[in-house]
């Protein structure tokens, strides 16, 4: 027996079962009446900073909230005081910013310990003139900088047409809800109302009107030439705009983010939409008693965490995805006991997400590049009709599948069909739109995030492979969109054997995701490209047995794979790509012996770390309920793998 297992065969069964038991009844007893799970979603200090700054925005101060707020915000800086991006990162300049813009709204004395230090942090590293865009565009509502340091970004932008360089239909879903009400306040040049006057001018080197270097982080020569075009736009285009022509845009931007307001889920469901949204309303002089304008900010507060002594706001809700996930866990257990309880649970999700599922009467942004496909996808929150998400529709769909209650039927194939006419031009699919690559488009002055856009990445393929394939079998339609998908996840494998993780961090999702769509697809394990991906997972194992990787690894490749210490949620991904590929082995044993003991007494896992980008290098998520769902499937799926064959069950 190997030393690291602290477990025999029989006793690492033994214990496997009772630590199942234990996570199957915490997994139970956290599911909503009405079928549902959802778990916080925390993202990193700029949401929270942004709340405090979108009520002084509009001068509705809370200051017991504030207070907790400020609570979250000092826990989470580092000791050189800056706040990072995700726990454990370096410091980001634009996070710190706002961080402290945000405490010294809510009151923390500039001259206190961890004031000084984040100013010190700014200033070390060039001041709030060398933020990134979106913390200059607030800076310049809040009057600290002025409007000639932001891009230009004129509310006609509305009227250009699909065949320009730029069209809304061009840039991803969370761009274009972030973008059309911002067009108004940038058009606007609001003004916060900020009643206590409080700004951060102790966070520039150079007085901000003075200031010429707003854009020197632009160096690319694609760059330089859109800066350029920025410039004609400000300087010679803005005074010649009709004021007929800036009435016109106006409105068309209002009634199309009026259109997506989705109620108390809000503008496109994501926070900086949803107060971008809010405030813009405001601005164009709709009362704050509007139903519009009421419902709009329920959505923003829906969207805070409040505990005994801190709160925090959350970028957005991820009920669809919380439930997908943990379904698909309590059908890994059923596989082993059919328990009632269990059974139950699951029919309960399935159908509530039966009645989220989006039909062909709801209108959608996707249709654009498909105007006459049927509807049939889920969305990632309570409610986003216009926005469904490839990821979430195949997770979904596929727990549906593996339940096979007839009543589920027609569930799946409407999903089926929609996935399959989302599938982009190189055979790969993207998390809500189909060939959004206009890769010209991240040298904007606008886009220095690098996340205008949505392509297709190697994790959605994966599931909507993982999906498509079994039902390739029943019904020959979806053959070619699984071959073309296969040709894209194997084009997209690195040199190593792993898969990069768009969504979930990092090769460790990546090889994971592909590994168990593989399996699902019937493909044979004993090729070289897989056993080369088995090759680098297990090379990846830590010596305690787990797995872990760093959110470092988008930024340093060399980096993927590894990290400080291992965690429940990527050791549970490790554990389920190679039980996918081989079934059981010393790997997998050593990886289940550091989950059970990993497993808290409630039985669950309480990971520090954050699990996944929002975007690569510029926004971390952390789903609270990856370390609760993910390890439970893998225990369950490790015993439900036959020792004596060596093998595992096909999802």
């Amino acid at each position: 027996m190997n030393k690291l297992t602290e477990f025999s065969t029989d006793t690492l069964e033994v214990a496997s079962k009772a630590a199942l038991d234990a996570a199957v009844r915490s997994i139970l007893s956290r599911q909503n009446a009405n079928g549902y799970w959802v778990y916080e979603l925390e993202a990193d200090c700029t949401i929270p900073s942004e709340y405090i700054m979108m009520r002084h925005f509009v001068d509705d101060i809370d200051t017991a909230l504030e207070a907790k707020i400020g609570c979250y915000l000092r826990a989470r800086q580092n000791t050189d005081g800056s706040w990072p991006l995700y726990t454990g990162g370096e410091g980001d300049l634009s996070c710190t910013i706002k961080a402290y813009y945000a405490l010294k709204l809510a009151g923390d004395d500039i001259d206190s310990a961890h004031m000084e230090q984040a100013r010190r942090y700014v200033l070390v590293h060039g001041g709030a003139a060398r933020a990134n865009v979106f913390t200059r565009i607030a800076l310049a509502m809040f009057e600290q900088l002025p409007w000639r340091g932001v891009p230009y970004i004129p509310v006609e932008i509305m009227l250009l047409p699909k065949w320009f360089f730029f069209h809304l239909s061009k840039v991803s879903y969370w761009s274009r809800t972030v973008m059309v009400p911002l067009f108004v306040l940038t058009t606007l040049k609001v003004k916060a109302k900020n009643p206590k006057k409080i700004g951060v001018s102790e966070l520039f080197h150079v007085d901000p009107d003075l200031e010429k270097g707003y854009f020197d982080s632009i160096q690319t020569r694609i760059g330089r030439f859109f800066l350029l075009l920025d410039k004609i736009g400000r300087t010679f285009i803005e005074p010649l705009i009709p004021k007929a022509m800036r009435r016109r845009a106006t409105r068309l931007a209002l009634e199309w983010f009026e259109a997506r307001l989705n109620g108390e889920d809000g503008l496109g469901a994501i926070f900086p939409a949803m107060v971008n949204a809010y405030e813009a309303m405001l601005a164009l002089g709709i009362p704050p008693n509007d139903p519009r304008v009421v419902t709009a900010r329920r959505a923003i507060d829906l969207l805070l965490v409040q505990h005994d002594d801190y709160a925090y706001c959350q970028p957005c809700a991820s009920p669809i995805w919380d439930t997908g996930l943990a379904t698909l866990s309590l059908q890994e257990v059923m596989r082993t006991n059919p328990d009632t309880e269990i059974k139950n649970a699951v029919e309960n999700a399935l159908r509530w997400c039966a009645s989220k599922q989006l039909t062909a009467d709801e209108a959608g942004d996707w249709r654009d590049s498909a105007p006459d496909m049927a509807g049939g996808g889920w969305a990632f929150q309570f409610n986003n009709s216009y926005y469904p998400d490839v990821d979430d529709t195949a997770v979904v769909a596929f727990a549906m599948m593996q339940s096979k209650a007839p009543e589920f039927a027609k569930n799946v194939y409407r999903a089926a069909n929609w996935i399959n006419g989302m599938q982009s031009t190189g055979g790969g699919f993207a998390a809500f739109d189909v060939d959004n690559t206009h890769y010209y488009l991240n040298s904007i002055p606008f886009a220095d995030h690098g996340a205008l856009l949505d392509p297709p990445t190697v994790d959605v393929s994966a599931r909507c492979l993982m999906l498509l394939a079994p039902l390739a079998k029943r019904d020959a339609r979806y053959q070619p969109a699984v071959d073309r998908c296969l040709d894209y996840i194997w084009h997209e494998q690195e040199s190593d054997g792993s898969w990069f993780g768009r969504w979930g961090s990092n090769y460790i999702y990546g090889a994971w995701s592909v590994l168990i769509a593989l399996q699902a697809a019937g493909v044979a394990m004993d090729q070289p490209r897989v056993q080369k991906a088995i090759v680098w997972l297990k090379s990846k194992q830590r010596a305690d047995g787990g797995w872990g990787e760093t959110q470092d690894s988008y930024a340093d490749r060399s980096l993927h794979g590894t990290a400080l210490a291992s965690t429940a949620f990527q050791t549970a991904w490790a554990l389920l790509g190679l039980l996918a590929a081989e079934g059981r082995s010393p790997e997998v044993e050593r990886g289940i012996a550091f989950l059970t003991r990993a497993q808290a007494a409630d039985g669950v896992w309480y990971d520090n770390y954050f699990t996944a980008p929002g975007f690569p290098k510029v926004f971390y998520l952390k789903y609270h309920g990856y370390d609760k769902y993910f390890p439970l499937w893998a225990l369950a799926r490790y015993l439900a793998a036959d020792p004596s064959t060596n093998s595992c069950p096909s999802a």
